[in-house]
């Protein structure tokens, strides 16, 4: 930094005060690259400058580093005096720390602050349900609402058998829809026709979930439209045109069809997305886990290396269990060990 410039001392004295995009680029205590230049400059002058020293081009980083704390101004005589960084780290890190603790009470008590909707939408009136423990509900539209509501509550699972091909429309809803489901972390397992994935908009739509680590198969045979939230709740046609839907609860029937989709998954034939979208060949998350768990690290750990929480680490661990046909974690990882590249 050179101080060939003079500058208005009533001018150069509002950094003390700084503006509000100064403010903000110092408010996360991390000056920029002008302003640690400018810092440094001063230090090697002996820690002090005069304001009326400081040339037109510095100030902008004169008032970061003001708003930070590292300059101090010193109107008696009219100059900035460096402060030491380990004393703003400290003080930052406090307000940091207090800023965190009070992101944390607000997350616990967020619950609470909603559990009036919370229980006005458990609630909210429902179709009737008839006797064998389902509900029928009819129009495409009442259907789709009605999916849209287990898809938002879904916590652990998806199982869809999908034949023919879908409206480009409809993937529209299912991609937002499938990510944010996947993105919590819920497994999705979804049996195609060759023909439902023939279209660039399907393509599309499996382009996005596969990468987000949905499974994906072709089975070239006939079979009826079904989906299955968390094993507890099943939705099967009930009508040629599809403008009835059966919504099931019955433990005894969800796992008649349950049983029937694995059938249907064990027949279907896996594909290699990346190839048949041309993409290149970057590691998805569950690709990540199952090299993790190949060096023999732990969910946890794994967990903690990926940023991710421990159901997030487990439901890639089913998905990879699924994929390799291993019954066991230590199996998952000799598998992983000797897949593509192990490590």
């Amino acid at each position: 930094m050179t101080f060939e410039a003079t500058a208005d001392p009533s001018t150069t004295q509002g950094a003390a005060a700084g503006d509000g995009s100064t403010a903000a680029a110092g408010a996360a205590g991390e000056p920029d690259e002008a302003a640690r230049r400018v810092y440094l400059a001063i230090l090697a002058g002996g820690g002090r400058v005069r304001f009326a020293d400081v040339p037109e081009s510095d100030r902008d980083p004169v008032r970061q580093l003001v708003s930070i704390g590292l300059l101090m101004p010193n109107p008696m005589d009219a100059c900035y005096t460096a402060v030491s960084p380990r004393s703003v780290s400290d003080r930052l890190g406090t307000e940091l720390r207090s800023e965190a603790t009070r992101l944390l009470v607000r997350a616990e008590s967020l619950p609470g602050a909603l559990d009036a909707l919370t229980r006005a939408y458990d609630a909210m009136p429902r179709p009737p349900e008839r006797s064998g423990g389902a509900v029928y509900i009819e129009g495409h539209v009442h259907i789709r609402h009605r999916i849209s509501q287990l898809v938002a509550d879904c916590r652990t699972e998806v199982l869809t058998a999908q034949p023919g091909a879908r409206p480009a429309d409809a993937l529209k809803i299912a991609i937002q829809q499938d990510v944010q489901l996947l993105q919590r972390g819920c497994s999705l397992r979804t049996v195609y026709q060759p023909v439902a994935i023939a279209d660039p908009p399907a393509l599309a739509y499996v382009e996005e979930v596969t990468r987000r680590g949905s499974l994906i198969r072709i089975l070239d045979e006939p079979f009826e439209r079904l989906m299955v939230f968390d094993r507890s709740v099943a939705v099967i046609s009930a009508s040629d045109d599809h403008s009835t839907a059966a919504f099931i609860t019955d433990p005894a029937a969800i796992a008649f069809i349950v049983n029937a989709f694995e059938r249907d998954w064990c027949r279907a034939d896996a594909t290699d997305w990346s190839a048949v979208l041309g993409q290149s060949p970057t590691p998805s998350a569950p690709d990540r886990v199952g090299r993790l768990l190949a060096r023999g690290l732990t969910q946890r750990a794994v967990a903690t290396r990926l940023g991710l929480s421990e159901r997030t680490v487990a439901a890639h661990i089913s998905r990879l269990r699924d994929r390799y046909g291993a019954q066991t974690l230590f199996q998952l990882g000799w598998l992983m060990r000797g897949g593509r590249d192990g490590g």
